[in-house]
This record gives C-alpha cells, sequence and structure tokens, in this order.
C-alpha cells in the first residue's frame, strides 16, 4: 500500500485498502475557522439537535483567522459565534482572537493595520498554526473547513479539506466515509541551487501535469531530495497539493519530521503518542514524475491558475503594481529570512506588503539579529509595510479593508498559493505566484525579475 493507503486502512480499521474503495475513517483532529465554523456549527445543530455535544471536545481545534483584522462586523461576529460554541462545547483547543471568553472581538482601525490587535492565545493562519500548536502527528487523518488542510501531509499524515456538512458529520460522530484516492508518486532527487526554493518545486509540477491533474489523487513525495528539505519546505509543497486538485500530499517520515513534532507536543501539552507509516515494497501508483532539485530555477504561475508555469528569468517585460508575502504558504519564519536575504540593503520600488502567518513569526522576525539589526527591521527599513497582525489577510480577498487587499485592478506578484480571478481582491487584478525570493528580487525592480540577480 502507498502512505495515504496505510492511513486509511489504520483509520478504518482494515488490514488492507485499495484506490477506489469506500471506507468509514476515524478522525484524529477536525479543525475549523472563522469563515467555515459557523456553517459547520449550523450544520452540526441542525443533524443532531440544538443540545447535541460534539463527539470528543478534546479533538476538535478552532483558529479564527481569515477575515479577522478588519471593522467589518458580520466577519467580527463569526468570531463570537465560534467563542459562543467553545464555551458550550468545552472544547479545549480555541486560539481566539480575544483574551476575555466572555468579550466580544471588535477590530479597531483607528489603531491602524500594523500593530497588533490580539490576545495571548491567538495563533494566526491556521495551517500554520496547527504544527507549531503541536497538532500535526504523524499517521493520523487530519480533517480541515479548508481547501490547504493538505499542508500537514508534510508531517506524513493524511491531511484534507472538507465542506461545511461534512465537517457538521465529523463533529457529531469522529467518522466519515471516503473513497480511498490513487496515489502519484514525485520522487525528488538533488539538492535547491541558490534562488530556488520550494515553491519552485511545487510550481514545477504542478506545471508538469496540470492544475486539475491530480483530481481526488494522493501526491507522494518521497526521496533523497524530500529528505534534504526542511520541514517549512515541505509544508509549502504538501500545501500546494490542492492546486493541481489533489485530495491530500504526503511525504515520508523520518528524523526531521520526529525532531518537529516531539519539540512542538511537549512544548504545548499536545498528545505526544503517534505511530507513522513508512513505504511498502508493493506501492501501486497511478503515475510517477522524478523531479531533479538541482535542474530547477525560479518559476512564476502567470494569471489565471497556478499551472500556468514561466520561468520568472522570461517574465521581465511584466510590470508590476503590488507585491505580497505572507499565507500558510508564505508566511513562515524560512520565507521572510528568504525574503530579507535579497531586500537587505535594498529598497523596494512598488507598493509591497509583508504578513507573518502567526504571532510566533513576527516574534521571531523581531528578535533575529543579523549584524545588529533586526529581520523585521531590515524589511521596513527597505520599505516592506510589516504588519504584526498575523492573519490570512489579502490571500482570500476579504472585506475592502483588508491589509494588502487588491482593490484596483493591478498586477500582483505574491508568495500566497492561488490566483484565480478575484483571489485577492479586484477580479479584473492578476496575480503572479512565486517563491519570497522572487517576490522580493521583482519588488525591487518593479518588474517579475530572477532572484539569482540579486544573489552574490
Amino acid at each position: 500500500m502507498t502512505l495515504t493507503e496505510k492511513i486509511l486502512a489504520r483509520a478504518a480499521g482494515k488490514a488492507r485498502v485499495q484506490a477506489g474503495e469506500n471506507v468509514w475513517v476515524r478522525a484524529d483532529i477536525l479543525m475549523t475557522h472563522d469563515v467555515c465554523g459557523p456553517g459547520t456549527i449550523g450544520v452540526f445543530k441542525r443533524e443532531f439537535g440544538p443540545n447535541a455535544r460534539v463527539w470528543d471536545p478534546n479533538r476538535i481545534v478552532i483558529i479564527p483567522d481569515h477575515y479577522i483584522f478588519t471593522a467589518d462586523s458580520r466577519s467580527n461576529r463569526n468570531v463570537d459565534i465560534l467563542r459562543e460554541f467553545v464555551k458550550e462545547q468545552g472544547i479545549r483547543y480555541f486560539y481566539d482572537v480575544i483574551d476575555d471568553p466572555n468579550g466580544h472581538w471588535v477590530f479597531d482601525p483607528t489603531r491602524g493595520p500594523l500593530k497588533r490587535q490580539y490576545g495571548s492565545r491567538y495563533a494566526g493562519v491556521c495551517h500554520t498554526a496547527l504544527p507549531q500548536k503541536g497538532h500535526t502527528r504523524p499517521g493520523e487523518i487530519l480533517f480541515g473547513t479548508d481547501s490547504h488542510t493538505c499542508m500537514a501531509g508534510a508531517f506524513n499524515e493524511f491531511a484534507t479539506g472538507i465542506g461545511n456538512t461534512d465537517a457538521g458529520f465529523v463533529m457529531g460522530t469522529g467518522k466519515l466515509l471516503l473513497k480511498v484516492p490513487e496515489t502519484m508518486h514525485f520522487r525528488l532527487e538533488g539538492r535547491l541551487q541558490p534562488g530556488v526554493m520550494a515553491k519552485d518545486v511545487i510550481l514545477h509540477i504542478i506545471g508538469e501535469i496540470g492544475f486539475d491533474g491530480a483530481t481526488y489523487r494522493a501526491m507522494q513525495f518521497d526521496g533523497e531530495g524530500a529528505r534534504g528539505l526542511s520541514m517549512d519546505d515541505r509544508m509549502t509543497i504538501a500545501n500546494m497539493a490542492i492546486e493541481a486538485g489533489a485530495k491530500n500530499g504526503i511525504f515520508e517520515f523520518d528524523e526531521k519530521t520526529r525532531e518537529y513534532v516531539e519539540y512542538r507536543t511537549r512544548l504545548n501539552g499536545t498528545q505526544t503518542t503517534y505511530e507513522p507509516v513508512e513505504r511498502d515494497r508493493d506501492e501501486k501508483f497511478i503515475y510517477e514524475l522524478v523531479v531533479d532539485l538541482s535542474k530547477l530555477e525560479p518559476i512564476v504561475a502567470c494569471h489565471p491558475d497556478p499551472a500556468q508555469r514561466r520561468l520568472a528569468k522570461e517574465l521581465g517585460h511584466i510590470r508590476l503594481d503590488r507585491a505580497y508575502v505572507g499565507s500558510c504558504t508564505g508566511g513562515k519564519t524560512s520565507d521572510f529570512l528568504a525574503f530579507a536575504q535579497v531586500l537587505r540593503g535594498r529598497r523596494v520600488s512598488i507598493d509591497t506588503f509583508g504578513v507573518p502567518a502567526t504571532p510566533e513569526i513576527v516574534q521571531e522576525l523581531q528578535t533575529t539579529d543579523w549584524d545588529g539589526q533586526s529581520v523585521w527591521g531590515i524589511l521596513v527599513e527597505a520599505g516592506v509595510q510589516m504588519t504584526e497582525n498575523a492573519s490570512c489577510a489579502a490571500c482570500l480577498g476579504g472585506p475592502v479593508d483588508t491589509f494588502g487587499r487588491l482593490n484596483t485592478p493591478m498586477k500582483c506578484i505574491s508568495a500566497t498559493n492561488r490566483n484565480f480571478p478575484g483571489r485577492m481582491g479586484h477580479r479584473e487584478s492578476q496575480v503572479f505566484l512565486a517563491s519570497p525570493m522572487t517576490v522580493a528580487a521583482s519588488a525591487i525592480t518593479g518588474r517579475i525579475t530572477d532572484p539569482r540577480e540579486f544573489l552574490s
């Protein structure tokens, strides 16, 4: 069996499963957030009754993160709905925006978008916060009401996005009926060269197979090249499996996985036991592709979908209006360090926005010292508008006052994960997806630029 099949077989209580088989699986974690959480709660109460109890209050994780730092009253109210449900059900893992369990969330626009407006438990972007808070464990099943839940596949688990109806059912029963997906095999070899990042790897792969090339399939990443990647790199690649239509993406378990998971679970007091899955000799794949990481170059996905792959060096004629670094895909500490590596000692020439994925990342950037100056300070000095309010921000568009949102037709180069029309705001805008390094180089020149032009 493949890695995905082995996890699903275990969760179904079966010795074996095969692609195409329908099986009932037990959930280990259900995650929801402020956009889909109220709808999921509504389905749960409608189907199980107004006084029903969730299947396990210790296995539900609720992380408000999408439409948070906005004066939109309905968005603010969504967070309050989550808080009320958490109190009613006794849910343990709720990463609230405010500290007062009886309070109400209201964003204050008069304080501006840059300075912190959240409490001590706020966790930021759900997909980045889940591993940071110790909720991603090898061999487990993670369901989330968000398509990019597949990012947790970096940790050798089956992680996939589901809709509100399915999530309401899981909330009440802890189970879900799934069709076992076929598995596509991506063997990574070699090592990334300077100026090339994990984002370039997944954009290359999506360019090879198409934005629908993995529809309802598992994407398995392994090989020496995969083992050489950091956990942040693996998260970036697994995150965008959905951009090829995949049901999930998954990596092998290794020492890097173990170190990360064991540190995070101990740090946060979450469950420390887990059982990873390893590769079998009799794996059956529907497709195979070998990717030599050492031969990749900086890549850009052009409007209007992530499969529109071009080399960055071929697109210097495209003038830009905005640059953006952030989201679950491009807002991790390592993403900002790469961003700062290119920008250090230089200035951006277009509006450039930086949105760290979590408060922890904000702190790391503000306390990491490069020759007497914080990385945060280096970015601000370069002209980047950096906000302490970690969230999804403009990645999903959001209300018109969302930080970094494209409110007029413009061309934006972004380290986010999706670029269909209207994704980051205005429907007539064009979003070009790229690595944080490519975004940095392009922000300096005002046109799409290969970051290797700025690396010594």
